[in-house]
């Protein structure tokens, strides 16, 4: 007889199949049209603000996996304050300036370029730049992201590009600004200055060369007065020796520089004095092959300060000077000296009044000031030099070395520092915010302390760099970006300083946008009467545009400051850990100078994404995964798995074989769920018919405490950004405490007894309660599978409508109170896992086929006979076997006896169960046949059928 009927089985149409490549675009379109984004706004108005600030993505290609992992981590963050009680608007925004789309725009215009005027041009990365917004904005979209993406932020707004020209001209007016001629980082290939954070290390082969500087006469003769060692007769066989890796930038030498508190080694070899650091005398006479060599004396640097030497082959003098920074890691301890093309140099240089030259252009060739070299490429000119150098005598040693060495972010290639006329923002004037007189170092220092970092290495990362960063270097040679809105007197080199003047432009932008600065003639920003100081009305507007991390910098004034639902400071920036010297330190700087704190209370920062080896990911290489495929292969939900289920404070992997476990992951999640939900089918949570939980049964009660204690590690793992702690707790959560007991051990109940028993209805009470809370915390990470099953939960007129704008199950802390509850379920559980071993033992062995077919005997001593003697009725329950035995001991002899593994004092005999199989329950009974009316089932079966 079929008794299928009379058996309460699951029932639920919440497929099986995810089929999320197919189903998420639905379920997209269906919160589109619901306007769920909106009713979440309107929903949550009146509670707290939290405000997280997107950093804006470049709008330039496809989305790659870095991409989607910071917009996954920011729709987490945002779902789950939202779900903890705050208001949680989200304006995306887009990066939209900039040399990446200036120069793929030059490549479509090709020869066509040369006949376009620059407006011209800048409308066509304008269009180029709103293209990709769209791509990409449905990208994200497509991630399951929440926001206001019909109005992101873009940097290109009109009114967004005032706000660039109105804090650039704040800076001017706090007096922050200024033009003068000092190195930058320059890239020869792209024309342009860069910023720090436009700088890339790679490793690069270059020269190292050692080269004799001879001194002058008065400069030995000086030296052979205090060291009788030495004879005035040594010129010009006395030299001062120096070491570099760039000799292209000997042409600008003007000085050695030596540590004043060093101690130098005169050492004579073949014929010369050659003047070096004493403690670095055995190396460079390795590096150089020098051989036989003898120490004539030693000097102090002082005796060398103040005189000159002379440049092998420029035919000038090189002051000898003083510097802090020469040390004896590495070279000679004398420091080749050109302030045109080194920071520490240009500095020495101020410090020592040395001329700044930099006999380089834009191309990156010798300009006429580079002598015989001038029209060289500098690295064509650095194999001359040498050979140059060689010829001459000059040259002591070469090798080549592998270095670190700064490359340009956008073409990769080496980038030099070269003086040229720049705007830039000091770092060590006084900021003049409100009277005070605190440099903007000074202040930015103090807002990093002030801000909290995430996680905590962050801040000392930050603070580094901002300590020993340069001065802020604002201007780009190009066309397509925030004009650098200052005008400025070509008689006297004065900027022009007024209010009314910067007004003018920002309602200019806020009309026309930045363009208006290029279309207008400069009478209209300044008026006809304007002059300089000085009296000149030689007046001329700069032409370089700003440098793009100023553009995004500005966020906190142009989107915080101005879109109402938002509100600045930030509670929250997130980003890579390389925006610590790019964005966030570009948003200090810009708010620290123009507002005096930072523009975020907390920082937040994530690592890069990896293949499955710990690789960088590269074309070259082939091991690139795009987003694009995953979520055609898996749908969206996998990657959002992915980027909850790693530790992201470090760099995340991903590959085939983690996408295919993470699958499988969320398939259990998955099938965890639908098991919750089919048991439900017959449930109404308003109806009464389930006893109180006081009188639940034990099992019931204990996994509603490992269910609150699921929610408090959920809630602590969502609020500190712990995600992959929230998935682990989650997962195992489901897939243990659930699928592999309670689920487990209950299904009798729940199949077997007549539905509306008290028992039944306490585990789908339970299973309720278990299911809309667990859906509730899975919602920020797996939010498709989450908005799926909310749908199909019992109807309850109380719950919200879309699972987003429920908040996370409320606390019940009373729950963890029964703390000798707790314990005892892990005693029952330790004696369950053992109990299991036996059975799996067993069924290896073919002594049973199935736990149903088993008799289990079991043995104890001690504490543990006691206990389980105490709780004999739950380990029947919880063993899930047709029958159980319990006995002072196991007879001797008798085989396929377990002895417990954990539970020394334990022995376990596991045998085929008596009596014959029920057709119902599939359990074995020695009542099976008594009823004459249903001879094939149990007598329980016969009693719940009536």
């Amino acid at each position: 007889m079929d008794y299928r009927s009379t058996l309460n089985l699951p029932q639920t149409d919440f497929p099986m199949k995810a089929n999320l490549a197919r189903r998420e675009p639905e379920m997209l379109k269906k919160w589109a049209e619901e306007g769920l984004y909106e009713n979440l706004c309107r929903a949550t108005a009146h509670r707290p603000l939290y405000v997280l600030h997107d950093g804006p993505p470049y709008a330039n290609g496809h989305l790659h996996m870095g991409h989607a992992l910071n917009k996954i981590l920011k729709d987490i963050i945002l779902k789950s304050k939202r779900m903890s009680g705050y208001h949680c608007p989200y304006v995306p925004g887009w990066d939209c300036h900039g040399l990446p789309i200036e120069l793929n725009v030059d490549k479509e215009l090709g020869e066509q370029k040369a006949a376009i005027g620059k407006l011209e041009f800048r409308e066509k990365c304008r269009r180029y730049a709103d293209q990709w917004i769209a791509v990409q904005s449905e990208e994200f979209q497509r991630l399951g992201v929440l926001g206001h993406w019909q109005q992101p932020y873009l940097t290109i707004d009109y009114r967004y590009e005032a706000a660039i020209a109105r804090e650039f001209n704040n800076f001017l007016l706090n007096g922050l600004v200024s033009r003068s001629r000092k190195p930058v980082h320059w890239c020869a290939s792209c024309r342009t200055a860069l910023a720090e954070a436009e700088v890339e290390y790679a490793d690069q082969t270059s020269p190292s060369i050692y080269v004799k500087f001879p001194l002058q006469p008065a400069a030995a003769k000086a030296l052979a007065e205090k060291h009788p060692n030495l004879s005035p007769d040594l010129f010009p066989n006395l030299f001062l020796v120096i070491w570099t890796t760039t000799p292209w930038t000997l042409p600008a030498n003007v000085a050695v520089a030596l540590h004043p508190d060093f101690t130098y080694a005169a050492v004579e070899v073949n014929g010369e004095t050659l003047i070096m650091a004493e403690e670095l005398v055995e190396q460079v006479a390795a590096a150089c092959g020098l051989g036989e060599y003898r120490v004539v004396t030693t000097l102090a640097a002082a005796d060398l300060l103040g005189h000159s030497c002379l440049h092998p082959f420029m035919g000038r003098d090189s002051r000898i000077i003083a510097a802090d920074y020469v040390t004896l890691e590495a070279g000679t301890g004398c420091v080749h000296t050109a302030p045109g093309h080194g920071r520490e140099d240009y500095l020495s240089g101020l410090k020592h009044d040395l001329p700044v030259l930099s006999p380089v252009d834009d191309r990156g060739h010798f300009t006429a000031e580079g002598g015989p070299y001038a029209g060289m490429f500098i690295l064509k000119g650095n194999k001359q030099i040498i050979a140059d150098l060689q010829q001459s005598g000059a040259l002591l040693g070469e090798q080549k070395i592998s270095h670190s060495y700064p490359h340009c972010w956008r073409c990769k290639k080496p980038v030099i520092f070269r003086a040229t006329e720049q705007w830039f923002i000091g770092m060590d004037i006084p900021a003049g915010i409100a009277g005070e007189q605190t440099t903007l170092r000074e202040k930015a220092l103090k807002a990093i302390n002030n801000a909290d970092w995430i996680p905590r290495w962050g801040r000392e990362r930050i603070h580094g760099m901002v300590a020993g960063r340069p001065d802020w270097c604002l201007s780009r040679q190009r066309a397509w970006g925030v004009p650098i809105t200052a005008v400025w007197c070509q008689d006297c080199g004065r900027v022009l300083n007024d209010e009314k003047i910067a007004a003018r432009i920002t309602d200019f932008f806020t009309q026309e946008g930045a363009d208006a600065w290029f279309a207008r003639p400069l009478t209209d920003f300044i008026g006809p009467e304007a002059r300089c100081t000085c009296g000149s009305t030689n007046l001329t507007k700069e032409e370089d545009i700003l440098d793009v991390w100023f553009d995004s910098g500005v966020s906190y004034a142009a989107v915080l400051e101005q879109r109402r639902e938002l509100q600045s400071p930030a509670d929250l920036y997130l980003e890579g850990s390389d925006q610590h010297r790019g964005w966030f330190q570009s948003a200090l700087l810009a708010a620290v100078g123009t507002r005096g704190t930072a523009p975020y209370k907390a920082v937040l920062t994530h690592g890069f994404v990896v293949d499955g080896k710990g690789k960088k990911m590269s074309k070259s290489i082939g091991n690139v995964i795009a987003p694009g495929q995953i979520i055609e292969k898996h749908g969206a939900e996998i990657l959002r798995l992915w980027a909850a289920s790693e530790d992201y404070r470090d760099d995340i992997r991903i590959s085939d074989n983690i996408l295919k476990q993470l699958a499988d992951a969320y398939r259990k999640i998955r099938n965890t769920v639908r098991f919750l939900l089919g048991n439900l089918h017959d449930f109404d949570p308003t109806a009464p018919g389930a006893p109180p939980e006081a009188e639940m049964d034990e099992l019931d009660r204990w996994i509603l405490a490992r269910f609150e204690q699921l929610k408090e590690k959920t809630r602590t793992g969502y609020d500190s950004f712990e995600f992959h702690q929230v998935y682990h707790g989650l997962y195992n959560f489901c897939t243990v405490s659930l699928s592999a007991l309670y689920l487990d051990i209950v299904k009798d109940r729940l199949y077997t007894m007549p539905a509306d028993h008290p028992q039944r209805r306490a585990a789908q009470a339970v299973m309720y309660e278990i299911c809309d809370g667990l859906l509730r915390l899975l919602a920020p990470i797996l939010s498709f599978l989450a908005a799926e099953a909310w749908e199909y939960l019992p109807v309850d007129q109380e719950r919200e409508a879309s699972v987003f704008l429920a908040s996370f199950p409320e606390a019940r802390p009373q729950r963890l109170a029964d703390q000798e509850l707790l314990a005892k379920w892990d005693k029952i559980l330790a004696l369950r896992s053992e109990f299991t071993r036996a059975l799996e033992i067993a069924r290896r062995d073919k002594v049973i086929g199935h736990s149903l077919d088993a008799e289990v005997v079991v043995a104890a001593q001690g504490q543990w006979a006691e206990f389980i003697a105490a709780n004999w009725d739950t380990l029947q329950l919880v063993t899930i076997v047709s029958a159980m035995r319990r006995e002072e001991a196991l007879p001797a002899g008798a085989e396929n006896i377990y002895h417990g593994e954990e539970i020394a004092d334990l022995q376990v005999l596991v045998r085929p169960a008596p009596g014959e199989k029920c057709e119902r329950c599939w359990m074995r009974a020695e009542s099976v046949g008594d009823n004459t009316n249903h001879p094939g089932i149990c007598y329980r079966c016969s009693e719940a059928i009536g």
